[in-house]
């Protein structure tokens, strides 16, 4: 038995399953009845009103040769015993009452008729599984009715407990989840694959230890509340522990009042311990199991003999007289804090009989709590408790993770805050898996353009940068010249003086040697140079070729990019 969004929308499997299970309780059922309750109701109400007044089934209608199989008659023998006992005590005449076949009728009409003006809760075509591993006294489907993810997906929820699930993971199909489930009284086993989980079950406790379905679903890559990696970490209390131990370390004793602990890998270190009495923790294990408290040497002793057979470690902490204990809990950016008083007289505050009341947070719980919610990549839902002795003095015993106890009254207030952080981490990961192929082209176009940008950003820097050393080489080459022609020309015009006209100086042999020179070196000229000289040439031919250049890289980053994301 499990609770499902499926169950909820009336599936036509179910149907049958309760048709079957209707047929086998000892009355006809008629597959072509109509769903109106109002119509079944009317007709069973006659016929117990009937039977009440010793009247009989009625008389039969004309054609009518009394009750058939697809009847909605009950069949009773004649001289049956017209009182009806309670539906807490069956008659011992037949194995089932009157009562409670009238109720079976009423509730599989009502059923009926309910899913079929509601209709299914989601869409089979499009939407996410989320698959929540909890008892069955809470159903968690009705707190996601209704929800929405990108994408316009809904979500499927499916519910069962660690020991009712089995699962087989691969690196390339990811976790497939098998769930046990009876139907018409027949066992019938329905695989899925989760996309989320949310565990309220422990992981591991005293006679269960369920890391292999935690292990199938790392293979999956199934996100979950908390992380799969912290949910793994809290299989053991002295690793949490010891990650407590850093945490008082680095806040200081008084910031964070974590209570002393010794460890004991197996039997044969149990030597001794602290002063007694003493709190002795076998293994891993929650409400209260494991727990024993040891008053002298004596029963430390043979305390020890039990951790050998049991074959694990254990734990040794101080006994605390508590006065109360104290329970602080954060479900996403919500608090609250809880007093329990046990009243039943045992040292165990969480068992037997105990007054609960809800407190205001104080800023140092506060504090503690989100301490702790830090470790272990961040836990989005944990609880700190604590405990207060006689002299007001506050310790922390333990830290509890998503599988924490809802306390008080206001469990249905957490159980939606649980449900709406659910909600929030499956949007995330659908945005960041749910990429289609539009949003990944335009995200390719995106990058490109930012690609082509840069590189003309690139392109114009080294031009300018290249222009302007050119330039400023051009114009020192330019100033030496001029300097040399006029200390040329001086010494050439005493010289013509005295011999003659000046004689022309004879051009270069070859013409093209000019543009042979290096770029880095105008060529050689005289001083008078006119518009289109050297420095017009230099600087025409440099920025066309830095164009050139920057069509070359534009032609060939728009190529690579549609030859890897095809023609945009």
């Amino acid at each position: 038995m499990r609770f499902s969004s499926g169950d909820l929308s009336g599936d036509p499997d179910e149907i049958d399953a309760q048709t079957d299970a209707s047929k086998g309780a000892g009355y006809g059922y008629n597959q072509t009845w109509s769903p109106a309750v109002g119509q079944v109701q009317g007709q069973v109400q006659g016929q117990v009103q009937g039977q009440g007044q010793g009247q009989g089934p009625g008389p039969v209608p004309p054609g009518h040769q009394g009750p058939t199989p697809n009847d909605l008659s009950f069949g009773f023998r004649p001289g049956s015993s017209k009182t009806t006992s309670a539906p807490t005590s069956p008659t011992r005449s037949s194995p089932q009452s009157f009562l409670q076949k009238v109720s079976s009728m009423t509730t599989a009409a009502i059923t009926r008729a309910d899913s079929l003006a509601r209709g299914p809760s989601y869409n089979k075509d499009r939407c996410r599984t989320l698959l929540v591993v909890d008892d069955h006294n809470t159903e968690w489907s009705k707190y996601f009715r209704g929800a929405k993810l990108p994408g316009d997906y809904d979500v499927r929820v499916e519910q069962a407990e660690f020991k009712e699930l089995s699962i087989t993971a691969s690196s390339e199909g990811g976790a497939l989840v098998s769930m046990a489930v009876w139907r018409g009284g027949t066992k019938v086993v329905r695989s899925f694959k989760p996309d989320f989980v949310l565990l309220r079950q422990n992981l591991r406790d005293a006679d269960a230890d369920h890391r292999s379905i935690l292990l199938g679903l790392k293979y999956g890559e199934v996100g979950s509340v908390n992380s799969l990696d912290s949910m793994f970490a809290f299989a053991d209390k002295p690793w949490v522990y010891a990650h407590l131990l850093a945490l008082r370390r680095r806040l200081s004793r008084d910031a964070f009042p974590l209570i002393d602990q010794t460890y004991f890998p197996n039997h044969r270190e149990m030597v001794t311990t602290q002063k007694f009495p003493v709190v002795l923790k076998i293994g891993h294990a929650h409400g209260g199991l494991g727990k024993v408290k040891v008053d002298n040497q004596s029963d430390f002793q043979d305390m020890a003999s039990v951790v050998a057979v049991s074959g694990t470690y254990c734990t040794v902490e101080a006994y605390i007289d508590a006065k109360y204990d104290v329970h602080v809990q954060k479900i996403g950016n919500f608090y609250k804090a809880f007093i329990r008083k046990s009243i039943s007289g045992s040292w165990k505050t969480n068992l037997g009989s105990s007054l609960l009341e809800q407190v205001p947070v104080k800023e140092h719980w506060k504090s503690w709590v989100n301490a702790v919610s830090s470790l272990f990549g961040g836990l989005d839902i944990c609880a700190i408790e604590a405990i207060v002795s006689k002299d007001e003095k506050e310790t922390i015993i333990e830290v509890n993770d998503c599988a924490l106890t809802l306390l008080g009254d206001t469990q249905e207030e957490d159980r939606r805050h649980i449900a709406e952080l659910v909600l929030f981490r499956m949007q995330g990961a659908a945005k960041g898996q749910g990429i289609d192929r539009r949003s990944s082209i335009e995200t390719a176009i995106r990058f490109m353009r930012k690609l082509l940008r840069q590189n003309e950003m690139f392109h114009q820097y080294v031009l300018c940068t290249w222009t302007y050393g050119c330039h400023a080489a051009q114009r020192e080459m330019t100033g030496l010249r001029v300097a040399g022609s006029h200390t040329s020309s001086v010494s050439t015009g005493s010289k013509e003086t005295a011999a003659g006209p000046r004689v022309p100086p004879r051009p270069p042999a070859d013409r093209d040697q000019a543009d042979r020179v290096p770029p880095e070196l105008p060529p050689r000229q005289s001083s008078v140079t006119s518009a289109e000289g050297p420095r017009g040439f230099f600087t025409r031919q440099t920025s066309q070729q830095a164009t050139a250049d920057e069509d070359d890289t534009m032609r060939n980053l728009r190529k690579t990019f549609a030859g890897i994301f095809g023609d945009m």
